[in-house]
């Protein structure tokens, strides 16, 4: 008896509990991610269709998952797509901005930064955060990029203006305004191995054969052979002397008779 009242308490129970409950509502940070993930998709479409053109950077064509990367990072900067493709180098996978995007995403969150002096040996560079009166200021010069061992790149070779510029902003734009990099907070140009967009062949890999083929033989060149000729307007005309003596000619018994000149042949 007690066993079928308790089994129809336990039917009751099932019965009086609600049906077809709804499903919990998404958090934001959920929502947040799904819309993250609509836009990567997008962004990889879009990506498919840039990477072969000729408007993507060399570093970056045929790429699309950099380029997808790249659009992302530049998305939550604030710059749009094509934008991006300008501003962003995707080095050894990771994405940087470069110096003059750095500091236009500074100067756009309202911070100054200001260029005092610029040549080939030396730079400075001065900054302040937004609503602040403070100064920070930045030097750098050659002798600091020799320390670093910098000189000796082909970059700081052709163009080292340049380069102290995009070192004298990277290291500005971190000390005055880290919160506005986004978790990029070195310049392109910082990084190991920046070629400025251009790709380099690649070298084809070393064999066992390679390494142990003697070396060839260096080319000896031929020495052309000077040809001489003798004729009758060997003489001095002023005095008639010269390295042609007719008497000695027809007195020789060497020459053939069909070769003796000024005989018949």
């Amino acid at each position: 008896m007690s066993n079928e009242i308790a089994t129809r308490d336990e039917q009751q129970a099932v019965a009086t509990q609600p049906q077809n409950l709804p499903a919990p509502a998404p958090t934001a940070g959920t929502t947040s991610l799904m819309a993250w993930a609509q836009e990567a998709d997008l962004a990889y479409q879009m990506a498919q269709k840039l990477a072969a053109t000729s408007f993507v950077p060399q570093s970056l064509r045929g790429k699309p998952g950099d380029i997808t990367a790249a659009i992302l990072a530049g998305a939550e900067l604030g710059l749009k797509p094509m934008a991006t493709l300008k501003s962003i180098d995707v080095i050894q996978g990771t994405p940087a901005l470069r110096a003059h995007a750095m500091r236009a995403i500074v100067q756009q969150q309202g911070h100054d930064i200001e260029l005092v002096h610029s040549d080939d040996t030396r730079c400075v560079m001065r900054g302040r955060r937004q609503g602040s009166e403070n100064w920070q200021e930045i030097e750098w010069t050659v002798d600091r990029a020799q320390l670093m061992g910098l000189l000796g790149k082909d970059q700081w070779k052709k163009n080292p203006k340049g380069m102290l510029i995009a070192r004298a902003t990277g290291e500005l734009s971190r000390l005055i305004a880290s919160d506005a990099l986004h978790g990029m907070p070195y310049a392109s140009e910082e990084y190991e191995g920046f070629t400025t967009g251009q790709v380099l062949p690649a070298k084809a890999p070393l064999s066992v054969a390679a390494i142990t083929a003697p070396a060839p033989a260096p080319a000896v060149a031929e020495t052309p052979q000077q040809e001489y000729s003798v004729g009758r307007a060997d003489v001095d005309e002023a005095t008639g002397d010269g390295v042609w003596d007719e008497d000695a000619v027809n007195g020789s018994t060497d020459w053939p008779e069909t070769a003796t000149p000024g005989g018949a042949a």
